[in-house]
């Protein structure tokens, strides 16, 4: 077997039974990223032969670890001491940071190798990765389509096998959208359950790091050794983290699910409502009861999240000026030409809308009716998802109410792109954890994302349900054709 395409916990049990070292499985993954970059291009940086030394270097002692050994890349806005973070930005194209986000130090501390750092819409602004300056990311499935995003690269790369799991960052839909269209699993966590210290900001109150990977078991393992409070990050919260992985036992009987009748309607792909019902008949099989919830305040989300997001995006990138690091235009004349060119040469057009979006939002006579009142929704959306856990252990929806579609289909209609994230805004207005997991295949081939959503803090009820529907399928056994 290719040692490339082992999942993390295959890995690290061939690791400790000393059937490959970690430079061999490195080596492995490298010559898979040469196999398959050309195809995919999910990589903005490759770590390559300085990998491979990294892996031959390993501390023994953390042989322990379940991480110990195991390649993992990370999305191009986790900053990496000395080496390049970019945001897929022509702004911050050379930027080397001079620290390691927490999560960063934490996989260093269990004994990860890094492979590189995976491409994105560019501040992770987008739901295809075609906003990213370093080039547009493909589908593993068909090199014709989009891999999502903003995480675009890492799901795509999870998928191509050309690392055995990676981080993704997650502010609408970022995480779970590219693993549903990449055929993955793709977790979000709480917000504060994971640092947000290094990660370059979006939106600060929607942002969170979490894993893409191969299986429900990988995704847990990633989560446990990410999580836990950070003082670094005033949003992270003091609370106990859960030995996940001991806690997946696949048991679903008497489990309480609720699903969301606005999920289900008007404008959903005839295959994806169908992988839905079939997973729910499933673990309704498996002694789950089934309840209709309503979340009343969906048709809000999309409006109301694109007023807060960009509105923390105008006052997040104010820092790029030209001034302390990234993109400088030279030559100008004065302080005033040097801001204005340096921006306007820095920036895409994605980024550049949401700015400007985000900057009249906030703007005096506008903030009320717009920033205030987007406020105001989003409390809905939150007391909406309190009713239904009131009655409910998790809730199940389609992760995106299509497969991928075409590069370029609609990467000149905004709204309609922005429309691509309908199923998984509500869960970062909420705050509360969410993963997804491949559940089938349209008449194209392309894969189908199951959603699986939980109370604050109670990712190990949400990765339960999801290894619970993931024990009973191979989906995410396929691999694509590449």
């Amino acid at each position: 077997m290719d040692l490339f395409r082992w999942t993390i916990h295959e890995a690290s049990a061939a690791l400790r039974a000393g059937r490959c070292t970690p430079a061999e499985l490195m080596a492995s993954v490298n010559g898979r990223i040469q196999a398959v970059e050309d195809k995919v291009h999910a990589y903005v940086s490759v770590a390559g032969d300085a990998a491979v030394q990294q892996a031959s270097s390993l501390n023994a002692r953390n042989e322990a670890s379940p991480l110990w050994g195991v390649p993992i890349a990370l999305k191009d806005n986790l900053a990496t001491q000395g080496m390049r973070t970019t945001c897929s930005s022509r702004i911050l194209e050379h930027f080397r940071p001079p620290y390691d986000a927490t999560v960063v130090s934490r996989l260093k501390g269990a004994g990860a190798v890094f492979s590189g750092k995976t491409n994105l819409d560019e501040f992770a602004m987008g739901s295809s990765t075609e906003t990213s300056c370093m080039g547009t990311t493909r589908n593993p499935w068909d090199p014709t389509r989009i891999p999502g995003g903003s995480s675009g690269g890492s799901a795509a790369a999870v998928a191509a096998d050309a690392c055995l799991a990676a981080l993704g960052s997650d502010t609408g839909g970022s995480i779970r959208q590219p693993a549903s269209h990449c055929g993955i699993v793709g977790l979000k966590p709480t917000y504060g359950r994971v640092s947000r210290f290094g990660l370059v900001a979006f939106a600060s109150s929607l942002d969170q790091i979490g894993p893409l990977t191969k299986d429900v078991i990988d995704a847990a393992i990633l989560l446990k050794a990410i999580a836990g409070h950070d003082p670094r990050d005033s949003t992270s919260v003091n609370v106990p983290v859960p030995d996940y992985p001991s806690l997946l036992n696949g048991e679903v009987r008497d489990m309480r699910i609720g699903v969301p009748q606005e999920y289900l309607q008007v404008g959903i792909q005839r295959e994806v409502r169908e992988a839905v019902r079939n997973a729910l008949d499933l673990l309704a099989g498996a002694g789950a009861s089934i309840r209709e919830v309503s979340l009343p305040h969906t048709d809000y989300a999309v409006s109301a999240y694109y007023i807060l997001a960009t509105a923390e995006a105008s006052s997040n990138l104010a820092r790029y000026d030209g001034v302390k690091y990234g993109y400088r235009a030279e030559p100008v004349e004065d302080l005033l030409e040097m801001y204005r060119r340096s921006r306007a040469e820095g920036f895409g057009p994605e980024v550049k809308r949401r700015i400007m979006l985000g900057t009249y939002a906030l703007s005096s006579g506008y903030y009320d009716a717009y920033y205030r009142k987007a406020q105001q929704v989003r409390t809905l959306i939150m007391r909406d998802f309190e009713a239904a856990f009131d009655v409910c252990d998790v809730l199940l929806a389609p992760t995106c109410p299509t497969t991928a579609f075409r590069i370029g289909e609609k990467v000149n209609d905004p709204l309609q792109m922005y429309l691509s994230d309908i199923y998984t805004i509500s869960v970062n207005m909420a705050g509360i954890p969410g993963i997804s997991i491949p559940c089938g295949f349209d008449d194209g081939g392309l894969p189908i994302g199951l959603q699986v959503l939980g109370k604050h803090f109670d990712e190990a009820t949400v990765l339960n349900a999801a290894y619970a529907y993931e024990q009973r399928t191979d989906w995410h056994r396929k691999r694509p054709p590449l």
